[in-house]
C-alpha cells in the first residue's frame, strides 16, 4: 500500500515546501500556501497504467530519420471559427484546454462540438451538471447526434473504464477542476488534483489517438485556475471571452502546437447556441445614416484575417480639475503616446480637455495599424468635424509624427473595398509595395500626421 506524505503547496505558482509559509519565496504572493497529501509509493505510475490500460507497447528510442513522415488527418468540427482557431481541425492524440469567464458559452461551444460531429462518437464527461440538464441544453441547439455519450463522473478511473469499452474518438471534459484521481489524497480543484488528472488525460490521448477538450475555470485576473504546468502539458491553449453587454465572444488561440497563435474566432450568443460569425468586419461597423464627429474607420489583423473596426473618440473640456483619460479596447499608455504626438508635432492643444477612446464591438485591440484611425477620431471629435464614412485609415504613427507602412496592406485595402469604402489613407511607404488596381478606390500617401490634419480639416 502507498503512503501518504503531507506537503505544503503554493496555490499560485505550485511550488513545494515541508512547512506552513507567510510568503511563497518563489512568487513572493502572501498566505498561499495550503496543505496537501500526496501518495507515496513504489512505482505509482506502473500501477496506475495497468489499472487505466495505458502504455500497452512501449516504443523504445528511434532515430529522427527512422520516423515516418505521415501527415495526420485532421477531424473537420464543421465550425470554421473553431476551425481557425486550432489550425485547420482538430488533430488525434491532441489535448485542448479551454478557459474563460463563468457564463461565457465554454460549455455550450463544446456541446456543439459534440452534437455537431455526427460521423464521430463522442464521449461527454460533465462533473458540474446532471445529465437531465445537459439534455435540456442540447435541446435548446436543436441538433441531434446519436453518437455522442454523456457520462457524468468525477473519478478518472471510472472514465478511463467507459473510455476502453467505447474507444470514442472524441472525450470532452467539463470541466478540469471537477476531476479527481485516486492516486492523489487532495481535494478536488487543488494543485496536486489538477497536475495528476491532466498529467492522465495526456497519457491517455496520447497513448490511444483520442482527442480530448477540457474545460478549465479561470481566476479572478483572467489566468487559467491552476498551476502553470496544466498549460504546458496541453498541446493547443484557448481563451473564451467576451462581455455580458454585448452578444458577441472572441475565441483567441494563446497556445497551439498545431499552427498559428493569432487566429481569432468570433460568435454571437443566440438563444439557441452559439452562431460563428462568419463576416466580423460588417458586424463591428456600425450602420449610420449620418457622419458624426469622433468617429474613424481602422482596418486590424487578427491573425491572416483583416478586420474593420470602427473607432470612438470624444474630445471635451475638463470641468473637474485634472483631465480625464479613459480608453476601452485599446492601450491607455499608447492613447497618451498618440496625444503627446498630436500636441508636439501638429499643435492641438489636449492639455486643459478630457479624452474618451473607444473601440465598438468589445474586441482589444493591440494592432499599431490603428493609430493612423485613432488620431483621425480624436482630431474629428476636437475640431467637431465629422469625417467622411466611406474613409478607412491605415498606418501606424511615430514619436516624431511619421506615418509608417504596416504589414500586409493588401489585404486590408482589398477587405474595405469589399465593404464599400473608397477611400483609403495609407502611409506613402505602403505605396512601394502596393500593386493592386487602384482605379476603383482612392489612395491618399501620407508622410506626417500633419498631413492628416490639413486633408481633414483645412477650411
Amino acid at each position: 500500500m502507498s503512503k501518504s506524505k503531507i506537503v505544503f503547496v503554493c496555490q499560485n505558482c505550485g511550488a513545494t515546501a515541508a512547512k506552513w509559509m507567510g510568503k511563497c519565496p518563489v512568487c513572493n504572493e502572501w498566505n498561499t500556501y495550503a496543505e496537501e497529501s500526496i501518495a507515496q509509493g513504489p512505482g505509482p505510475d506502473r500501477e496506475r497504467d495497468k489499472l487505466t490500460g495505458f502504455r500497452n507497447n512501449l516504443t523504445p528510442p528511434t532515430l529522427i530519420g527512422d520516423i515516418p513522415n505521415e501527415s495526420t488527418q485532421r477531424i473537420d468540427t464543421l465550425d470554421p471559427e473553431l476551425n481557425r482557431v486550432l489550425g485547420g481541425g482538430i488533430v488525434p492524440g491532441s489535448i485542448v484546454l479551454l478557459g474563460g469567464d463563468p457564463g461565457i458559452g465554454k460549455s455550450t461551444l463544446l456541446l456543439q462540438l459534440a452534437l455537431n460531429l455526427k460521423n464521430k462518437k463522442i464521449l461527454y464527461v460533465s462533473g458540474e451538471e446532471s445529465m437531465a440538464q445537459i439534455s435540456m441544453r442540447a435541446s435548446r441547439i436543436g441538433i441531434k447526434n446519436h453518437s455522442c455519450y454523456i457520462y457524468t463522473e468525477t473519478n478518472t478511473q471510472s472514465i478511463f473504464k467507459y473510455t476502453h469499452e467505447l474507444q470514442p474518438d472524441l472525450i470532452i471534459i467539463d470541466s478540469i477542476q471537477t476531476l479527481q484521481t485516486s492516486y492523489s489524497d487532495s481535494p478536488p480543484g487543488s494543485l496536486s488534483q489538477l497536475r495528476e488528472c491532466t498529467s492522465e488525460l495526456q497519457r491517455l490521448a496520447k497513448d490511444s489517438g483520442i482527442a480530448v477538450f477540457i474545460i478549465g475555470h479561470i481566476t479572478k485576473e483572467g489566468l487559467i485556475a491552476g498551476p502553470k504546468v496544466l498549460e504546458h502539458i496541453v498541446d493547443v491553449v484557448l481563451q473564451f471571452e467576451g462581455e455580458k453587454h454585448y452578444a458577441y465572444r472572441m475565441l483567441r488561440t494563446i497556445k497551439n502546437r498545431f499552427g498559428s497563435t493569432l487566429q481569432l474566432g468570433i460568435y454571437e450568443m443566440q438563444h439557441c447556441g452559439l452562431r460563428p460569425v462568419l463576416n466580423p468586419s460588417e458586424v463591428l461597423l456600425t450602420q449610420r445614416d449620418e457622419n458624426l464627429s469622433g468617429i474613424a474607420i481602422a482596418s486590424t489583423m487578427e491573425g491572416d484575417r483583416p478586420l474593420l473596426i470602427e473607432t470612438q473618440a470624444l474630445v471635451s473640456p475638463a470641468f473637474y480639475g485634472t483631465p480625464q483619460r479613459s480608453a476601452t479596447g485599446f492601450d491607455s499608455r499608447r492613447l497618451s503616446m498618440l496625444l503627446a504626438v498630436l500636441e508636439k508635432r501638429v499643435g492641438f492643444s489636449f492639455g486643459t480637455r478630457d479624452v474618451f477612446l473607444n473601440m465598438a464591438g468589445g474586441l482589444q485591440i493591440e494592432d499599431p495599424a490603428v493609430d493612423l484611425a485613432i488620431v483621425a477620431a480624436l482630431l474629428s471629435s476636437y475640431e467637431d468635424i465629422p469625417v467622411s464614412n466611406k474613409s478607412v485609415f491605415i498606418g501606424e504613427v511615430g514619436l516624431s509624427g511619421e506615418v509608417r507602412a504596416v504589414s500586409r496592406i493588401e489585404q486590408r485595402i482589398s477587405e474595405a473595398a469589399k465593404l464599400g469604402f473608397n477611400t483609403i489613407y495609407i502611409s506613402k511607404y505602403n505605396m512601394k509595395i502596393f500593386n493592386e488596381d487602384k482605379d476603383s478606390l482612392n489612395i491618399i500617401p501620407l508622410g506626417r500626421v500633419q498631413e492628416l490634419s490639413e486633408m481633414l480639416f483645412s477650411k
